[in-house]
C-alpha cells in the first residue's frame, strides 16, 4: 500500500529539493524534479540533522562559567555545563558589554563563513553582522577561503572575479563553439555539486559528461579529468602549473601565434610580459624546454599543444585549486596573459575561465538574478584582516603586515563571536589555530552541531538547521527562487540566529534596530516584496509573496547581464573595464609599486619556498562526500571512510616502498603535525603525490609518537598545511598543499570522539 506523503521544498548549498518525514520522524529526501543531474550529497541530510552530535541546548565551558573571561589553553578539553537560554543570552549580553566598554568594539571579532545555510534571510553571516553594526561595529574579514587570492589579485588585472565567476560562458555555450579545453587544475565533476545559496539544475553535472570539445586536464589527479572518452590527462608535478604556461606562453610568441592586434587594443604591459618570456632580465628563456625540467611534462608535448590552442577556438580555465598555494597569484595572470596571446577572450567559447569545475554556478546557464538578501547595515570600525589570516590575529596583537599595498596592524582581539562556519575545517595548521584560540578573553560560537570550533568556544548557542526555519534559497545564479518551508521542529532547544541575536539586542539595547519588529515570516514577505517590486519595475511579471510561497518555487526571469570581457573585446574605448589602464593589465604599475618579491608586476615562475615535512607532496582537495566539513556524519561522507577515518589515494610505488596495503590505517605526518587516515591505493595519482580530502571532523588526541603532541585521529589534513599566506599581496589561503610522510599505524587505533558530544554536565 502506498503511503501519502507531505513533501515541502526546501533548498541546500547542493541542491534544491523536497523533503517529508515519517510518524517516527525519520527524514525523507527527494530532489527538485526539474534538477537533471541531483547531487548525491542529498543523501547526508537524513543522517546529519538528528545526529547525536546536535547541540541541543546552551552550553558554558566550566572554567569560563567559574572563573570568568580570560585568555585559557583548556579551551578544547573541558566540559560545557548546559544552561538555560536567559543565563547564556545575559551572560554574552554582559561579556559584550564588557568588552566595548573597556576595549572598543575593534575588540570583536565577528568571524562567519557564508555556507550555513542556502537560505537568505538566515545566513548566518548577514544576520551576525547585521547584529554587531547595530552595537558599534566589529573588526571584519574580507575575501573568502575558496578564491581569496583571485579576488585581490584580479581587482588589479581585470577589475574583479565577477567578470569571469558570474559572467562565465555557459557549458552550452562551450560545447557549441568550444574546439579545445585546457583545464589547469581539471575539471573535476565532484564540485559541480556545489553552489553557494544552492543550484536548482544541476547542468554543469550533466553537459561535462557529454562536452563534445576536445579537453587537456592537468592536474596530478586522474579524477581531475571528467570520466567520458576524448580527454587526455597530463599528470603534472603539483605546483609547477606557471612553468607549464610560461613555456605554452613562449611557444606562442616565438611562433608568431600571437594576437598582437588583440593584445595592442584590449591589453596592456604586454611587452614587459614578452621580455620576461625571452628572458631579456634573467638571461632565462622561458622555453619550452625550461618549462619541462620543471613540470615533468615533455617539451615536444608543450610545442605540439600550443600549436593546438592556436589553431581553434581555445579556453584556457584555471581551477580555484591553483590559487590556493604558495605564490597562488601566477597560475591566475600566467593563464589570463597565455588566453590574451591567444587573442580569442571575449569570443564565445575561447578566452578564459576560471572556476568551471570548482563550483556548480561557474558555466550555469541560469539567469544573472540578484536574490533577496538581508541588509546588514554599516560598520563603523575601519579595522579588517584578510579572512585566511584568524591565527595570525589572534596571536600577534600589534603586529604590523602588508595587504595589497597597505601596511596594516593586527587589532587586539578579545572576542571572537562566530556564527555559520568552522575555522577547524578550512583554516591551516589547526595545531597553532588551537593555541590562537586560547588567546581571546571569550569565544562565542553559534552551531547546529558539536564541531571542533563549537568545542573550542566558551559559549555554545545551539542554531537551527534549515529545515527546522523557514526561509527562501537561492544561489548566485540560479534558475529558481525556492520557498523553503519547515520541515522539522528544532532539535532539543535550538534556535534560528535571528531569535539569538535578537535576544543579545534586546540585553543591549537594540532591539528595535536589530528586528525593526518584524519576525521572520514578516522579514521574508518583506525581503520578497522588496525584490518583486524591484523586478515588476523592469517589466517582469512576479506573483505575490502567498501564491509564491504556495508553488514552493518561483522560475527566476531571464535577466542577462553583458560579459565585460565580450564588452571590452567589441569597443574597447566604450567599455573600459575598470583598471587603471581600463585593458586587462598583464603588466601591473600598481601591484609592481608594491615591491613584493613574492608577487611582481607580471605573470612569473616563482619557485616554492615550503618544501619541509616529507618527500611525498600532500593535495588536500576538496572532498566528493560532502560540503567541506558539512554532512560529515552523513550516510555518504560516512561509506567513504576507511576503517572510519578520512581515505588518503597514495600511488601503489609509494605504498609498496612503506608496507602500506589498501585498508591499512597509517599515520601521516610533518613537522607541523599528524593525523590518522585510511589508505586507498590508486593509480588515480601520480607518484609522489598523496590525496587527502578536507572536512574530517578535527578530533585532536595525544600522538603516541610525540609525547606531549597531539594528532588528528580522523584524518583532517589541516594539521599538515603550513599557515602561511598565497602572498603579501593578497594574504590568502595556501592551504592546498603541504609536503609528509606516511608510515603504518601499528598501535591500537583510537576510537573517535568527534561523532558523540563533549561530556555535558547540567548546571
Amino acid at each position: 500500500m502506498s503511503i501519502e506523503r507531505t513533501w515541502r521544498p526546501s533548498s541546500s548549498h547542493w541542491g534544491a529539493f523536497r523533503a517529508t518525514t515519517d510518524a517516527d520522524g525519520t527524514l525523507h529526501v527527494q530532489p527538485h524534479p526539474a534538477d537533471p543531474a541531483p547531487s548525491p550529497l542529498l543523501g547526508n541530510l537524513a543522517g546529519t540533522v538528528q545526529h547525536r552530535t546536535r547541540v541541543r541546548r546552551p552550553a558554558i565551558r566550566r572554567g569560563w562559567l567559574t572563573d570568568g573571561p580570560g585568555p585559557t589553553g583548556a579551551r578544547g578539553d573541558e566540559e560545557f555545563v548546559e544552561v538555560s537560554w536567559d543565563t547564556a543570552l545575559d551572560l554574552v549580553a554582559g561579556e559584550l558589554e564588557r568588552t566595548r566598554r573597556e576595549h572598543g568594539n575593534e575588540a570583536i571579532y565577528g568571524g562567519s563563513g557564508g555556507w550555513a545555510s542556502a537560505g537568505r534571510f538566515h545566513h548566518a553571516l548577514s544576520q551576525l553582522h547585521r547584529f554587531h553594526n547595530t552595537i558599534g561595529g566589529y573588526t571584519a574579514s574580507r575575501n573568502n577561503y575558496s578564491y581569496g587570492t583571485s579576488q585581490v589579485l584580479l581587482q588589479h588585472v581585470i577589475g574583479g572575479v565577477d567578470a569571469l565567476v558570474q559572467h562565465a560562458d555557459s557549458w552550452a555555450t562551450l560545447r557549441e563553439h568550444t574546439d579545445l579545453v585546457v583545464a589547469f587544475g581539471g575539471l573535476p565533476g565532484k564540485n559541480l555539486s556545489i553552489a553557494p545559496g544552492g543550484i536548482t539544475r544541476h547542468t554543469g553535472s550533466a553537459v561535462l559528461r557529454d562536452l563534445g570539445t576536445d579537453l587537456v586536464a592537468i592536474s596530478p589527479l586522474a579524477s581531475d579529468a571528467p570520466a567520458r572518452s576524448g580527454e587526455t590527462w597530463w599528470p603534472i608535478a603539483p605546483g609547477t602549473d606557471v612553468a607549464l604556461q610560461l613555456g605554452l606562453a613562449h611557444t606562442l610568441l616565438t611562433a608568431g601565434h600571437h594576437d598582437q592586434d588583440f593584445l595592442d587594443r584590449c591589453c596592456t604591459g604586454f611587452e614587459v610580459f614578452a621580455g620576461y618570456l625571452r628572458g631579456d632580465r634573467d638571461g632565462i628563456a622561458k622555453s619550452a624546454e625550461w618549462a619541462a625540467g620543471i613540470c615533468g611534462i615533455d617539451a615536444a608535448d608543450i610545442r605540439a599543444l600550443a600549436e593546438r590552442m592556436a589553431a581553434g577556438r581555445t579556453l584556457i580555465t584555471v581551477s580555484w585549486s591553483l590559487q590556493r598555494t604558495e605564490h597562488g597569484e601566477q597560475p591566475v595572470w600566467a593563464g589570463l596573459a597565455l588566453a590574451a596571446m591567444l587573442g580569442q577572450i571575449g569570443l564565445p567559447g575561447g578566452g578564459f575561465g576560471h572556476g568551471y569545475g570548482s563550483m556548480a554556478d561557474v558555466g550555469d546557464d541560469a539567469p544573472t538574478v540578484r536574490p533577496p538578501t538581508l541588509p546588514m547595515g554599516s560598520n563603523p570600525v575601519q579595522a579588517f584582516i584578510p579572512v585566511a589570516r584568524i591565527a595570525d590575529l589572534l596571536l600577534n596583537p600589534g603586529r604590523e603586515y602588508d595587504y595589497d599595498g597597505q601596511r596594516l596592524t593586527y587589532p587586539d582581539i578579545r572576542l571572537v563571536h562566530w556564527a555559520g562556519g568552522n575555522p577547524f575545517h578550512h583554516h591551516q595548521d589547526l595545531n597553532r589555530l588551537r593555541r590562537a584560540f586560547g588567546r581571546p578573553d571569550t569565544v562565542v560560537v553559534h552551531e547546529t552541531h558539536w564541531t571542533a570550533t563549537a568545542r573550542h568556544a566558551d559559549v555554545v548557542f545551539p542554531s537551527t538547521t534549515a529545515l527546522e526555519r523557514e526561509d527562501v534559497g537561492a544561489g548566485h545564479r540560479d534558475s529558481h527562487l525556492i520557498a523553503m518551508h519547515q520541515v522539522l521542529e528544532p532539535v532539543g532547544e535550538a534556535r534560528d540566529d535571528y531569535a539569538t541575536l535578537a535576544g543579545l539586542a534586546q540585553r543591549l539595547g537594540t532591539h528595535e534596530e536589530f528586528t525593526e519588529g518584524r519576525s521572520p515570516r514578516e522579514w521574508l514577505v518583506h525581503l520578497y516584496e522588496q525584490w518583486r517590486t524591484g523586478l515588476i519595475a523592469q517589466g517582469h511579471d512576479i506573483p505575490p509573496f502567498t501564491e509564491f510561497w504556495a508553488a514552493g518555487d518561483l522560475r527566476m526571469p531571464d535577466v542577462r547581464h553583458r560579459a565585460p570581457l565580450a564588452a571590452l573585446r567589441s569597443d574597447p574605448e566604450r567599455n573600459p573595464l575598470p583598471t587603471p589602464s581600463g585593458r586587462i593589465e598583464l603588466f601591473s604599475a600598481t601591484i609592481d609599486s608594491f615591491g613584493y618579491a613574492d608577487c611582481p608586476g607580471h605573470p612569473a615562475w616563482l619557485p616554492p619556498q615550503q618544501r619541509r615535512g616529507g618527500p611525498l607532496h600532500l593535495i588536500a582537495n576538496q572532498p566528493p562526500t560532502r560540503l567541506h566539513s558539512q554532512g560529515d556524519v552523513g550516510e555518504v561522507s560516512q561509506r567513504a571512510k576507511v576503517a572510519g577515518r578520512e581515505a588518503i589515494r597514495i600511488h601503489p610505488r609509494d605504498a609498496a616502498a612503506r608496507g602500506i596495503s589498501d585498508g591499512d590505517v597509517v599515520r601521516v605526518f610533518n613537522h607541523l603535525g599528524a593525523c590518522l587516515a585510511g589508505a586507498r591505493v590508486s593509480e588515480d595519482v601520480r607518484p609522489g603525490v598523496v590525496v587527502l580530502p578536507t572536512g574530517a571532523w578535527f578530533d585532536p588526541q595525544p600522538d603516541p609518537a610525540r609525547p606531549g603532541e597531539t594528532l588528528c585521529a580522523h584524518g583532517n589534513p589541516n594539521v599538515l598545511t603550513a599557515d602561511v599566506p598565497s602572498s603579501r599581496l593578497s594574504q590568502g589561503c595556501a592551504g592546498q598543499h603541504a609536503h609528509v610522510e606516511i608510515e603504518r599505524h601499528l598501535g591500537p587505533v583510537p576510537a573517535l570522539r568527534c561523532s558523540a558530544p563533549p561530556p555535558l554536565a547540567d548546571s
